[in-house]
């Protein structure tokens, strides 16, 4: 049982981190997220072995990848509202179930179109709804000084990602990429079989309101830029994550396996740093964090679309997803100091801006290079992405670090 909790809007805790809060929650919603993550972005490292079965063009392996993607978006609203009417624990169990049942039955019936391709990437997008479930169960149990540290450690299941580019390329050479669909239910039913037993709602869960009155926090101008940056950084981490398999194929052609293991190594660099951008954004305030990860993730993505060689643009991909997945820490250690009430529904709208980040750069490098025969516009639209966000975030920081430090009386913005 948590020793403290959120009480109040001046109620502030002073013990350390980890006996702020419910230390088996935390761990139950990492391990729920990072499972999620394993298959939401699990048709990226499978695509190339699926565009050679199902004879499908640059474009419509784009989309493939993309697809999990925005349905992951538009489900999190969802998943946000219905976190604040029965709470998380109950939320992210239906989420767990609609995922392992549908990629079983469509490891027992087969995917052999298009067409289905597009279906199991709305069911792969429950999985990616799972951030609007897993962010606030963690929480909801820890005070306004350790949200960075509290969300970055649930957050970095985004990890999940990298399982998904280490091991479903082997399993796919040794059984074909339909039997990876099935064997990824025997991990998911373990985990949900400990998040049942380890996942507790907090005691400070707001009560229920209307419908309306969720979508409340739209009518204020901080929500839509917070939604902006996150569809920045959130969008560039898994929206490289779901195509780079396809474009170190494409582009160097690196075979599937050895695809996977570079993607690894960028996704696993992005999901390791988020808890350390949200304890940086704790210390020195996510405004500041932000202002850094911008800058370094232009330059990057700028620099990949040029890069020469594997080699280059795997350090380059490396220093992004570093700069994308600090920035996915500093952002939610932005959001519970604003909107601490309607946590449960900013995640939901926040993580779907990221999800139509993500959405957009999967399916925008796949057009790029079906017209144009390079990824580089993509990559060059997104690095212009980033500066706009900066510029954002140069417009808006004065105003926030004055209106909000009065109310959280110094905690770090």
């Amino acid at each position: 049982m948590a020793t403290a909790y959120w009480e109040g809007e001046k109620t502030r805790d002073k013990s350390g981190f980890w006996q702020a809060g419910h230390k088996p929650t935390l761990i139950a919603a990492f391990l729920y997220f990072d499972l999620a993550f394993m298959v939401w972005v699990l048709l990226g490292p499978l695509a190339p072995e699926i565009a050679k079965t199902l004879h499908l063009t640059a474009a419509e392996k784009g989309l493939m990848v993309a697809t999990p993607t925005l349905a992951g978006a538009i489900l999190r609203v969802v998943n946000g509202l219905l976190v604040d009417r029965i709470g998380p624990k109950r939320s992210g169990a239906i989420s767990q179930v609609i995922v392992i049942v549908g990629l079983f039955t469509a490891w027992l019936l087969g995917v052999n179109s298009f067409a289905g391709t597009l279906a199991l990437g709305v069911v792969l997008g429950f999985a990616g709804a799972s951030f609007a479930i897993a962010l606030p169960l963690a929480s909801r149990w820890y005070p306004p000084e350790h949200q960075g540290k509290a969300m970055g450690l649930a957050g970095m299941g985004n990890s999940g990602t990298v399982f998904a580019a280490l091991f479903a390329p082997t399993l796919a050479k040794l059984f074909g990429w339909n039997a990876v669909l099935g064997l990824a239910c025997i991990p998911l039913v373990l985990v949900f079989i400990a998040y049942m037993i380890m996942a507790k709602d907090a005691p400070n869960a707001p009560a229920p309101k209307s419908l309306t009155a969720y979508l409340h926090p739209l009518k204020s101008a901080d929500a839509w830029w917070l939604m902006g940056f996150y569809s920045v950084t959130f969008g560039g981490f898994v929206g490289l994550a779901a195509s780079l398999p396809i474009y170190f194929t494409d582009q160097f052609g690196l075979t599937t396996v050895t695809a996977g293991y570079c993607t690894a190594a960028c996704v696993f660099a992005g999901s390791l740093i988020r808890p350390i951008g949200g304890a940086l954004a704790d210390a020195i305030g996510g405004v500041r964090t932000l202002t850094g990860v911008f800058v370094i993730a232009a330059i990057a993505l700028a620099g990949v679309s040029a890069a020469p060689t594997v080699t280059v643009a795997l350090a380059t991909f490396v220093v992004a997803m570093l700069a994308l997945g600090a920035g996915n820490g500093a952002v939610f250690q932005l959001v519970p100091q604003r909107f601490r009430e309607e946590i449960g529904v900013m995640t939901g709208l926040v993580g779907m801006a990221g999800g139509v980040g993500g959405f957009y750069l999967a399916s925008s490098l796949g057009f790029a290079k079906q017209l144009s025969g390079s990824y580089q516009p993509g990559f060059l639209i997104f690095a212009g992405l980033a500066l706009l966000a900066l510029a954002g975030l140069m417009l808006v920081k004065g105003v926030w670090r004055t209106r909000w430090d009065a109310a959280l009386a110094g905690v770090r913005i």
